[in-house]
Parts: structure tokens; C-alpha cells; sequence
């Protein structure tokens, strides 16, 4: 009999690449990892894993073990849903991906209200990126994220996940406070040609939208600084270092020497949950579905 737990192993593997990887996925260390395949490939008695270079890959009966042990855990999955359905509450642990400004605007309002009404839910929270973790959604390692995309530019959800809308979400330019511009009740990106921008790590979905939206505008982005945080920007913009985007959502306090412009014809983030589609019938999932819905519509 081949063990679950042995086949998530496998399957964390197959996904991550590497042992660490898997290691991290499954929140394990790489000498459990290691262990659990030493086991499955003694199950099986034939080699899993071979070496490639400094890592390791999956011998071919490695990978047809694998695509079976992805379809025999989304189908554990979806059984764990129906019995969670079928007992009508929300109950246990629920793993939640949250892109940093809705950790701090969003998620605590819904967490209060979710330890009121569900007080047997235990929901853990991951700060990450939307589209890391809309990936680990897929994947079975978070069950519900929060994302987002712009206006202008959307994201797109893999066909496996299921979304909602929650909120949109403005978002102003930020500039020094003695910028020429600082005492305009509005500005348009157009005004805008000849700045200095701070914007996020490159790579992630919120830099190359500002880059996407520039270059729509007829601006060749001029990329001074990078900064993930928001509150980092910002400090970057008093020191006349630059403009930013700042989103309104978990914005929190603005320095002094900071004045923020809406921008005419507005720019505005979507922000929205998903989860598993074979997850849909979980009440823990819609509980904390409702709870986000509750938590954005006081915003």
C-alpha cells in the first residue's frame, strides 16, 4: 500500500525541482524529505530519484509515480471537501497567501470576524506575492490567496482556481512636497514625462505593470530607484529621489514631506480572492470568502 504522505512528498518534488525546494513547500527539512523518498522508493523497489549535477531528477518511474500521486492528492482533496461539506462548519487549519498592503488593509478586519463567527477555524496567514501565490494555490500548498491586477493590465488565474472580486483600489502618485506639481488636486501621468520613478523589485506583476502604463502613456520609463515596500518608496519620494505609485489600501501613515495626487482618469488595482475549484463546497473556504467580502465591502 502506497503512503499518502510519502506520495505528497513525491508530488512536492515533481512541482519544486529540488529537495529544498520540496523541503520548504511541504515545511519539512530536507532530511525528512529525503527520508520519506528513501521509503516510498523501498514501497516501490525501484529507484525514484537519480542524480543530475549538484541536484537530483525523477527516473521515469519516478515521473509516472508522480503524475499518479498529483491526481490521487487532488482527489483526496476533493474527498476531505465533500466530508468538510457534508459536516456543514468551518473547522481546522486554513492556509492564506496575502500580497503585503492587503496583510496590513484587508486581512486583520477579516480575521477578527472570522475568529467571532468560526472560532474553530485556524487560519494561517503567508505574506506573498499575488502570482507566487496563486501558483501555490495550484499547487495544494496555501488554500486560499489574495491578488490582484490593474485597470489595465490583468493577471491571469489558472484554469484550476476558482476567483471573486473583493475591492478596487485606487492609487495615487506620490511627490515631494516641493515638487511643482505638489499643490495640484489632480495629475495626469502625461505631466509626469520627465520624473525619476521608484518602483518594485523588477520581475514582479506591480513593476511591470508601471512600466506597461508608462510606455501607454507615451513615457519611456526612467527607473531610478527599486523598493518592494510601499513605506520604503515613500521615504525615497521625501528625500527627492523620485515619484511613486502608492495604492490606497493598507497604506498607512504618509511622511510630511510627501503630497499624493490622485491621477485624472484614475488608476485602480482589482483585488480578489482564489482558491481550488474542487475546494469550493469547503466551508472553511467560504467562511473566510464571506469574511474578505465583509471585511472589503467596510472599506
Amino acid at each position: 500500500m502506497l503512503n499518502l504522505e510519502r506520495l505528497r512528498t513525491l508530488d512536492a518534488l515533481a512541482r519544486h525541482g529540488s529537495v529544498s525546494g520540496a523541503a520548504d513547500g511541504l515545511h519539512v527539512t530536507t532530511s525528512a524529505v529525503s527520508q520519506q523518498m528513501a521509503k516510498l522508493e523501498r514501497e516501490v523497489g525501484q529507484p525514484l530519484l537519480a542524480k543530475n549535477g549538484r541536484g537530483i531528477r525523477l527516473t521515469d518511474a519516478g515521473r509516472l509515480l508522480a503524475d499518479h500521486a498529483a491526481r490521487i492528492i487532488s482527489q483526496v482533496e476533493l474527498a476531505q471537501a465533500d466530508v468538510e461539506a457534508r459536516r456543514g462548519c468551518a473547522v481546522g487549519e486554513l492556509r492564506i497567501g496575502a500580497f503585503p498592503t492587503a496583510m496590513r488593509g484587508l486581512l486583520p478586519r477579516a480575521l477578527a470576524g472570522l475568529r467571532v463567527e468560526h472560532p474553530r477555524l485556524r487560519p494561517m496567514v503567508r505574506e506573498r506575492e499575488p502570482a507566487e501565490s496563486m501558483a501555490a494555490v495550484v499547487r495544494g500548498d496555501l488554500d486560499l490567496a489574495l491578488a490582484i491586477d490593474w485597470h489595465n493590465k490583468r493577471m491571469p488565474v489558472p484554469a484550476e482556481l476558482t476567483r471573486t472580486h473583493l475591492l478596487d483600489d485606487s492609487a495615487d502618485i506620490a511627490v515631494p512636497s516641493g515638487h511643482p506639481l505638489a499643490g495640484r488636486a489632480e495629475v495626469s501621468l502625461a505631466e509626469l514625462r520627465d520624473e525619476d520613478w521608484i518602483s518594485w523589485n523588477e520581475g514582479q506583476f506591480c513593476h511591470e505593470w508601471l512600466v506597461h502604463t508608462l510606455r501607454g502613456a507615451g513615457i519611456e520609463p526612467r527607473i531610478a530607484h527599486i523598493a518592494e515596500e510601499h513605506h520604503t518608496q515613500l521615504a525615497f519620494v521625501e528625500a527627492g529621489l523620485g515619484v511613486c505609485v502608492t495604492p490606497r489600501l493598507g497604506r498607512g501613515p504618509v511622511p510630511a514631506g510627501v503630497r499624493l495626487l490622485p491621477v485624472s482618469g484614475t488608476v485602480r488595482r482589482h483585488v480578489y480572492a482564489v482558491w481550488r475549484t474542487d475546494a469550493d463546497r469547503r466551508p472553511s473556504v467560504r467562511a473566510a470568502v464571506e469574511a474578505l467580502r465583509g471585511a472589503a465591502a467596510g472599506l
